[in-house]
């Protein structure tokens, strides 16, 4: 099987894309999957949610040639982290004039040879389209957007597709979105409205699983547990486990 790199991204923050991160990941390593997964961004939620403390280095280290290695947490045999801090904050300023700058983090996982031990790369990007997002998208094979069936959000999806077909362009000819991902979804009838919308619009592109709010998927973070080891009979749990097998469906 050929290494998928997978960002999971949306401009907008509060959607989910840290919590599908550390479920996806979790889930896929339970299943015998090697999973890597990536914290891209500065507030480095990734990072705490799934290690208590964390001293060393970071992927802002690896990013800027402050270490020649790709630093990882075991978080088990078959599931590792890529640690983020918040000296990230300063990534865009420091590689403004890099060569080549939208491609380093493609540099840095080729370099550390990704491909030869992980199945699954996850990517965890901040709420922006900067340039940590555009390094992630150059390095991807796939992107999964998670979006809140709200109005905003879903008219803020045609500036990241918009985004992603100049990524495409010029950069990344292969990458291309595996699907869209309704989250916090309630069964409110702007829910469902926004659900309607998106389907009749986009189709197969959108997940046929939904990931329904709840507030177990906030509380898991809090204990550094994913939500299937925190709580497997929650709907969050439960979503995520269903988004999983239809994600592996969907990719291989």
């Amino acid at each position: 099987m050929n290494t998928k790199i997978i960002a999971v991204a949306n401009h907008k923050g509060g959607v989910g894309k840290t919590t599908t991160v550390a479920s996806l990941g979790s889930i896929l390593s339970q299943k015998g999957y090697r999973v890597l997964v990536v914290d891209l961004d500065a507030q480095s939620n990734l990072t705490t949610s799934l290690v208590p403390s964390f001293e060393g280095a970071t992927i802002y280290e690896a990013l800027t040639g402050r270490t020649g290695t790709l630093p990882t947490v075991a978080i088990t045999d078959n599931f590792h982290l890529v640690p983020a801090s918040l000296t990230l904050a300063m990534i865009d300023v420091e590689l403004s004039t890099a060569i080549a700058r939208e491609s380093i983090l493609k540099d840095v996982l080729e370099k550390a040879q990704v491909s030869d031990h992980y199945d699954y790369v996850l990517l965890d990007c901040p709420p922006s389209l900067g340039l940590i997002t555009l390094n992630a998208f150059t390095a991807s094979t796939d992107i999964i957007i998670p979006l809140v069936s709200e109005v905003l959000p879903f008219k803020g999806l045609t500036m990241i597709t918009d985004f992603i077909n100049m990524v495409k362009r010029k950069l990344n000819p292969l990458v291309k979105v595996s699907g869209i991902l309704i989250t916090r979804w309630e069964g409110s009838k702007l829910s469902k409205g926004i659900e309607e919308k998106l389907r009749a619009t986009l189709g197969d592109q959108v997940f046929d699983t939904k990931i329904r709010k709840n507030i177990r998927l906030a509380e898991a973070p809090l204990e550094n547990r994913n939500i299937v080891d925190y709580d497997k009979s929650s709907n969050g749990a439960k979503d995520y486990i269903q988004f999983t097998e239809e994600f592996l469906a969907r990719i291989q």
